[in-house]
């Protein structure tokens, strides 16, 4: 089984290598990068390349470890006792199987993707240890031992948002998605706009890298970002003449797509005055 560039994403040399190594040494594979640079998709990829299903389970500030295991619902069976309802006498009524659960009992090989592990509490990396590494839990409340028919492929993502702790970051094969080149970025590109004109792609490129490269920034657009702009340019059928910019007009077309706060927006305000200063 291995992972390759798909119809619909491209996948550099190094991160191929990445994923068909963690399958290949059955370690969760741990991926960071700048928000928008495709790292959930990658996991939707990885299953769609190898035919397998996928299970997400998407983290927020709120998700406990647990979640993932399983859940006990002990005031649904307490009200269903004083209501006198024989579902009270088998626990298993009131066990939800979390993801990890769903991924472990599932019939055959599934990828299991931990979307943006970095959200939640620091703890809940490490509460995850035992059961991403011996593939096993244990349910007190029946008694039983959970295991996974087949080792899924673990697929966990962070925003590095916050550290992850060492004996975490042990069990993982790390890779970082780094922004694309020019050349990556056009390849991407191509696979979502593939009837984009050269000349129109080319202007608009060079203006994107230099938005990125912009002294004082507070965030940078993303890849996800520059295909909606360039959708957009699309949309409105504009040329590169109309992507133009002066001293007058510095801020680019269409920049809501690209700058997504009002600090970086002043930025370049500042910068068409102090442009304007100088002539």
């Amino acid at each position: 089984m291995k992972f390759t560039t798909t119809a619909t994403y491209v996948a550099t040399d190094d991160l191929t290598l990445a994923v068909n190594a963690a399958v290949t040494l059955e370690r969760p594979l741990l991926v960071k990068g700048e928000p928008g640079t495709g790292k959930t998709e990658l996991a939707r990829q990885v299953a769609a390349s190898l035919g397998l299903p996928l299970i997400e389970w998407h983290v927020k500030s709120t998700t406990k470890a647990q979640q993932g295991l399983y859940e006990y619902d002990a005031v649904s069976r307490l009200r269903d006792s004083q209501l006198g309802d024989a579902r009270v006498n088998d626990v298993k009524n009131y066990i939800r199987k979390g993801k990890l659960w769903q991924a472990f009992e599932a019939p055959g090989r599934v990828v299991l993707l931990i979307d943006e592990i970095d959200k939640a509490d620091i703890e809940f990396p490490n509460d995850l240890l035992q059961e991403l590494d011996r593939m096993e839990f244990h349910v007190y409340e029946t008694g039983e031992t959970i295991r996974a028919r087949h080792r899924p492929i673990v697929i966990i993502t962070s925003n590095n948002e916050k550290e992850l702790p060492d004996a975490f970051l042990r069990r993982c094969f790390f890779h970082y998605i780094r922004f694309p080149d020019e050349p990556t970025l056009r390849a991407i590109v191509a696979v979502h706009h593939p009837g984009i004109k050269e000349a129109l792609l080319t202007t608009a490129l060079t203006q994107f890298y230099e938005i990125r490269e912009t002294p004082g920034l507070k965030k940078k657009p993303s890849t996800s970002e520059v295909l909606d702009w360039l959708k957009l340019l699309l949309a409105e059928d504009l040329t590169p003449e109309d992507l133009k910019r002066d001293g007058k007009a510095i801020l680019p077309r269409l920049h809501g797509a690209l700058l997504k706060n009002e600090q970086d927006v002043h930025l370049f305000e500042r910068l068409a005055f102090m442009a304007r200063g100088q002539r």
